[in-house]
């Protein structure tokens, strides 16, 4: 199994997909794309995103509580990947 992640998003919708798991959260509408990783720690992603209005900005996507809330063990869950990438806006 690849060790990378795949962080992308589509309509109002953030994707982070690894493994057999798509885990989707809502995001702004007006999120266009995201640009670029800057950061991978564990469940902590620091990341550009294009916005509509705004244009690109740094942005911080917290992984912990949202895998906590869908009973998922984070340790387990994030024990392996070793980097995310951007994808092809698909949720």
């Amino acid at each position: 199994m690849s060790r990378e992640a795949v962080l992308s998003n589509q309509e109002g919708m953030t994707s982070f997909r690894y493994g057999d798991y798509n885990i989707r959260f809502r995001t702004p509408s007006i999120l266009k794309q995201y640009t670029e990783i800057k950061e991978w720690d564990n469940g902590y992603l620091v990341v550009m995103a294009d916005y509509e209005g705004i244009g690109v900005t740094e942005e911080y996507i917290d992984l912990l509580p949202i895998l906590n809330n869908l009973y998922l063990n984070p340790k387990t869950f994030l024990k392996d990947i070793h980097s995310v990438k951007i994808g092809n806006y698909e949720c």
